[in-house]
């Protein structure tokens, strides 16, 4: 811990140093600084990001690095306040069964194979990550997984992997699929329907790119369990399977969830028609939808808040959202962009391109929210300099969102997989065993991805 400690402390003065030679003044060197011991801080001591938030967040306001103004402007309290009401509707559904629901539909397919299983798999954890989010989505999926391998008798790593790969792949589809997805939105005005047009489609065809990959990389796994299939027969697994039909409470539950959708759905057209800021209805659906909630499950209220609203990391974003904030309010990220720009010649192709892939490639060793969150305010540099940036937004999207399958921990639901798989199965992942079909997936779909912002005009 100590030799961690040490270089952390080492790496972030080397910054300070770096950020002073090239002529930042002292402001900008401490708010470079402390956003690097924040991100170093959470990439060698994960259990202890907060702390590392807490403290930077101090530094700044002591020395008047950013005033309480401007750090409470630049916390993104609206994205907050969206997350906390998400997570209660989450709450109630995982309250109500819907999520047995769903996994007793995957479990009882009829005349299962493997392709089908992993064509369903597949396919449910991308629409769950597009209509909840990932961490939610992936714990109830590994259940379904580990089920059907537990009866089959076949090693669920592959099949745990594809589901992962899925999930993320999911996430970038909808603003509601991953945290980056909001934060991206009400920072850049995409509003939900510039998502299911424009992210949802190349979502789909990634994620279709990744499933012939992984039945080429996992072919003799899936011979295994068709093999498996036949000997054991699927039709005695369904009979053994216990049947979750949907009750009263979870029908009511699916109708306040379906109308949170609808209204998220079109949200914008709400806001056109009533004259409010882009986005306003997108970030109010949720908190009314948390209040009619509360009121009807009174007896729950407290739980939801205190159980299922995830105030840990919630606070951790905040502060962090603060931080990066600090980097724009001080000037730092309009003299990155500045450079970039120089760098590039301005061409559109190439800061797409460098977006991309630096988004991708960081992603794959810091989690996606953290690299976004200090990405932001630099692709807002390019857009105070150019306007007509706008496919600057969605190569930042799918940079995280599709780097994070490169490695094991390249986004939480791949961490949340992992730690289902050692606690229930006592099985420990290899890096590398994860690192190969996470490089092929990621590079791929991130191929497509930049083929697509470059030549398609829908992301001009």
């Amino acid at each position: 811990m100590f030799r961690k400690f040490a270089l952390i402390i080492f790496l972030s003065l080397t910054v300070a140093f770096l950020a002073a030679r090239i002529g930042l003044n002292p402001h900008q060197v401490l708010a470079v600084s402390i956003f690097s011991v924040s991100i170093l801080g959470t990439l060698f001591f994960w259990d202890f990001r907060l702390s590392f938030a807490f403290l930077g967040v101090s530094v700044l306001l002591a020395t008047r690095t950013i005033d309480l103004e401007n750090l409470v402007r630049y916390s993104s309290l609206e994205i907050i306040l969206f997350l906390v009401g998400m997570m209660v509707l989450i709450g109630l559904l995982k309250d109500a069964g819907f999520f047995a629901w769903i996994v007793s539909l995957i479990l009882r397919v009829k005349n299962l194979s493997a392709r089908k299983f992993i064509l369903v798999i597949s396919v449910i954890s991308t629409l769950l990550a597009c209509a909840i989010d990932e961490v939610t989505s992936i714990i109830f999926i590994v259940a379904a997984v580990l089920e059907i391998c537990d009866y089959f008798e076949v090693d669920p790593v592959p099949f745990v992997i594809m589901a992962v790969l899925a999930t993320n792949i999911g996430s970038a589809g909808t603003v509601l699929g991953n945290p980056i997805g909001i934060l991206i939105a009400t920072k850049s005005g995409l509003t939900f329907e510039d998502f299911i047009l424009k992210a949802f489609p190349l979502a789909v065809l990634c994620l279709v790119a990744m499933m012939l990959l992984v039945m080429f990389w996992y072919r003799d796994s899936i011979r295994k369990l068709d093999q498996k299939i036949k000997e054991l027969g699927a039709n005695q697994m369904l009979i053994s399977l216990i049947s979750v039909p949907p009750d009263r409470q979870t029908r009511k539950a699916l109708m306040i969830f379906g109308l949170t959708l609808a209204a998220i759905a079109f949200s914008y057209r709400f806001d056109l028609l009533l004259g409010l800021e882009p986005n306003t209805i997108l970030l109010v659906v949720p908190l009314v939808s948390a209040a009619i909630i509360m009121i009807w499950k009174h007896d729950k209220a407290r739980d939801f808040i205190e159980k299922d609203v995830e105030w840990w990391t919630l606070l951790f974003f905040l502060l962090l959202f603060a931080q990066a904030g600090t980097l724009k309010y001080t000037g730092v990220t309009d003299a990155l962009a500045r450079e970039i720009i120089n760098f590039t010649g301005g061409n559109v192709h190439h800061l797409t391109s460098v977006t991309l892939w630096v988004s991708a490639i960081g992603s794959s060793i810091l989690d996606n929210v953290v690299l976004v969150a200090g990405f932001i305010p630099v692709v807002q540099g390019f857009q105070e300099l150019n306007p007509n940036l706008q496919v600057l937004w969605w190569a930042l999207l799918f940079g995280g969102c599709l780097g994070g399958n490169i490695t094991l921990v390249g986004s939480t639901a791949n961490i949340v997989a992992i730690g289902i798989l050692e606690k229930e199965k006592k099985i420990r992942m290899n890096f590398f065993r994860w690192f190969g079909v996470g490089l092929s997936v990621g590079l791929i779909t991130t191929m497509i991805a930049w083929l697509a912002l470059l030549f398609l005009p829908i992301y001009r």
